[in-house]
């Protein structure tokens, strides 16, 4: 289980594991939380033989975060692709049929051989006889149109598309903040 770390203006900051949320909680480093559900956990025993109790939100804002806003880094593409599949929700841009993960390939519209840049811009989900087919074209030297424009991912649906096992309280608040051109929203 993650829970999802806010900037104190309630951008997605960063998945914590739930031993870092709670050294946040004990230091009282959350300003607020969202979220219906409540998760308790336990810890050692004082001497008056009191059990410690420390009940987190699935969605927390982390205090004094002001900082963390200004050094927000660029949105990655993942090294394995996963990432960009889910984004393209396994679905070759040039056939538009939908794929198992071990037949799917990143294709650079514009080739990096070519000079194309390895962006979200640039970039789309592709099986491998596409992409074969395509070779070290463009889409269009390929007469292969694109059925979909890449995009980069807004922070909310990137941590959507991050996130592993998420919470409905978690995913709730990221969908609400998706904007309308988001493949996250069909």
């Amino acid at each position: 289980m993650q829970i999802l770390a806010l900037d104190i203006a309630g951008n997605p900051f960063r998945w914590l594991d739930i031993e870092r949320a709670i050294t946040y909680a004990a230091c009282g480093k959350i300003a607020w939380t969202v979220g219906r559900c409540e998760l308790v956990f336990h810890g050692g025993v004082n001497r008056a033989g009191e059990r410690s109790r420390i009940s987190l939100h699935p969605v927390i804002a982390l205090a004094r975060s002001e900082a963390m806003t200004r050094h927000l880094q660029p949105l990655p593409l993942s090294h394995d692709n996963e990432l960009l599949f889910r984004r393209d929700k396994s679905i070759c841009a040039y056939c538009g049929e939908r794929f198992e993960r071990r037949m799917l390939t990143r294709d650079h519209i514009v080739p990096k051989a070519r000079g194309g840049l390895d962006v979200w811009s640039n970039v789309v989900t592709a099986c491998w006889h596409c992409n074969i087919r395509k070779a070290c074209r463009t889409p269009e030297e390929a007469g292969m149109p694109l059925l979909f424009v890449p995009y980069e991912p807004c922070r909310f649906e990137h941590f959507i598309l991050s996130g592993r096992h998420i919470l409905a309280d978690q995913m709730e608040y990221l969908s609400a903040r998706l904007p309308r051109y988001s493949r996250m929203k069909t």
